[in-house]
């Protein structure tokens, strides 16, 4: 997979890593352009981010989540990486959830801006269920990846992983990050004004960054 890695030192590696998923039809370089890598340098943030792309084709064939870990997630912990975040935008945020729904393990949080949670067919049986905690998804394939990622949800939301969850209150998707939500702990859902837009997301990443590693000093 092609990626775009930036350490917080130069030729060093942090002992913690962000890996980031576009959204589809963006690239790496997106995060980039949007002010991602400036706002965690401003505030000093002792962290390696690494941006990566998203191929149709490997969605499409479903290697995506084998490229990511092979690729990326275990090299990283080869490299030294003792925690690492993983997230994405939108369509890069579902595929977080369903790298985490089968590799818990290998993960030590998700960063989850604007997510897509799938078509409104799952999303309205959830919601006829009377939401997320009396939803009961029975037994699911192995491609039925979006009830897969609400049965971790139910499951995980409020599990040892953190799962933090951002979203702009007039975003599209906005129905289902707020019916996400009641299955997190409130600390862990941030919502801003903006729809489904990068400076939104901006907002977003910037909020995560203040939140989760408060230690970090701003550069003045």
């Amino acid at each position: 997979m092609r990626a775009i890695l930036n350490c917080a030192t130069d030729g060093v590696f942090s002992p913690t890593r962000v890996l980031l998923l576009p959204a589809a039809y963006t690239s790496a370089a997106d995060f980039v352009r949007a002010g991602f890598t400036t706002a965690a340098r401003a505030r000093n943030a002792p962290l390696d981010l690494h941006f990566a792309e998203l191929k149709l084709q490997h969605l499409t064939d479903r290697s995506i989540l084998r490229r990511l870990r092979h690729e990326l997630v275990l090299p990283a912990r080869a490299a030294g990486c003792r925690s690492i975040w993983l997230g994405g935008v939108s369509l890069g945020g579902f595929i977080a959830i369903a790298y985490a729904e089968r590799y818990s393990q290998e993960i030590d949080g998700l960063c989850l801006l604007a997510p897509y949670l799938g078509n409104h067919i799952v999303i309205s049986e959830i919601e006829r269920a009377n939401g997320v905690s009396d939803w009961r998804p029975g037994t699911l394939a192995d491609d039925d990846d979006e009830r897969r990622i609400w049965r971790f949800i139910k499951e995980h939301g409020t599990g040892a992983m953190p799962v933090h969850l951002g979203f702009g209150a007039a975003d599209r998707f906005a129905g289902s990050h707020r019916l996400m939500a009641t299955a997190l702990p409130p600390e862990s859902v941030d919502v801003v004004p903006g729809g489904h837009e990068w400076p939104t997301w901006l907002h977003l990443w910037k909020n995560f960054l203040a939140k989760r590693f408060p230690s970090s000093e701003a550069v003045t």
